[in-house]
């Protein structure tokens, strides 16, 4: 019993001393993408996703805002009744945006690198979608 007290006290201890992104279990926060279907993004276009603890999910697509909710686990994630005003912008941020959703609609896992601290959004099949750095 002893042993397996140390044993779970010396994983906890490891675990405490990792980088707070290494240990994140959810995709919550504020993100900027850096990166939309390999395609990179408009410069001066900022195209962000606020993920709540509770699956709350807003931002703005580059031209216009949206809402929605987010099922997530600690690898899979899904985004559910996405909503956006409809604003009419010029022709790149609205290939920007329209990518953007798209690459929403397509996501089911997520995963953050320990090191960048940066979001990736991936399809079924493992293909980066979407890269993001946090927002402060």
């Amino acid at each position: 019993m002893i042993r397996a007290l140390i044993t779970v006290a010396a994983v906890l201890a490891a675990v405490a001393a990792q980088p707070a992104a290494a240990q994140q279990t959810a995709p919550v926060g504020k993100w900027l993408a850096e990166d939309i279907s390999g395609g990179g993004v408009v410069d001066r276009l900022q195209t962000t996703l606020e993920i709540g603890e509770t699956g709350q999910v807003s931002g703005n697509g580059g031209c216009n805002t949206y809402r929605g909710t987010a099922e997530f686990s600690i690898t899979a994630i899904n985004f559910r009744s996405l909503a956006s005003t409809k604003k009419t912008c010029q022709p790149s941020a609205m290939e920007q945006e329209t990518k953007f959703h798209a690459a929403l609609d397509e996501a089911k896992a997520w995963r953050i690198d320990a090191d960048t601290h940066k979001l990736t959004l991936l399809d079924a099949k493992g293909t980066e979608l979407v890269r993001f750095s946090p927002l402060k």
